[in-house]
C-alpha cells in the first residue's frame, strides 16, 4: 500500500499491514505514484473525521465524539481492564510510556482489573 511520505517515515512497516489496506477503504481507487499500479487507498482522515460524530449523532449521544475521544476511550478501558501499560502504549504508538500513563488519571476504578491470585 502506498502511504503519504511522512506516514511512512512515522510507520515504515504500516503499508503491510492489513489494516491500511481493508479497515477503512476508499469507494475510489488511485494510481501509486510509485509503482504505477491501480490501488485502493484508505478513506481520508477528514471523511472519517466528518463521520464519526455524524454516527454518534444518529446514536442521539449527548457527548462529543470524534476518532480522537474513540482512541481516549479505547486506552482507559484497556487500562480499566487490568492490561498491561506497555502494551497498551504500544497499541497507540507512544515512545514513552509516561504519555501512556496520562490514562490512568481518567480512570473510574483504577487497578480493579488485575487480580490476586489468592482470590481465585
Amino acid at each position: 500500500m502506498w502511504l503519504p511520505e511522512a506516514l511512512e517515515r512515522k510507520w515504515p512497516q504500516a503499508g503491510e499491514q492489513w489494516e491500511w489496506q481493508w479497515m477503512w477503504p476508499s469507494r475510489e481507487t488511485s494510481v501509486d505514484p510509485r509503482s504505477g499500479l491501480r490501488r485502493r487507498h484508505h478513506v481520508l482522515d477528514a471523511t472519517f473525521q466528518h463521520f464519526v460524530p455524524q454516527a454518534a449523532r444518529r446514536a442521539k449521544l449527548d457527548k462529543r465524539v470524534t476518532p480522537h475521544v474513540l482512541r481516549h476511550s479505547f486506552a482507559t478501558q484497556l487500562l480499566e481492564r487490568g492490561n498491561d501499560i506497555r502494551t497498551v502504549q504500544e497499541l497507540l504508538g507512544h515512545k514513552d510510556v509516561a504519555t501512556t500513563q496520562i490514562y490512568t488519571h481518567v480512570m473510574r476504578k483504577p487497578g480493579i482489573g488485575v487480580r490476586s491470585p489468592l482470590d481465585e
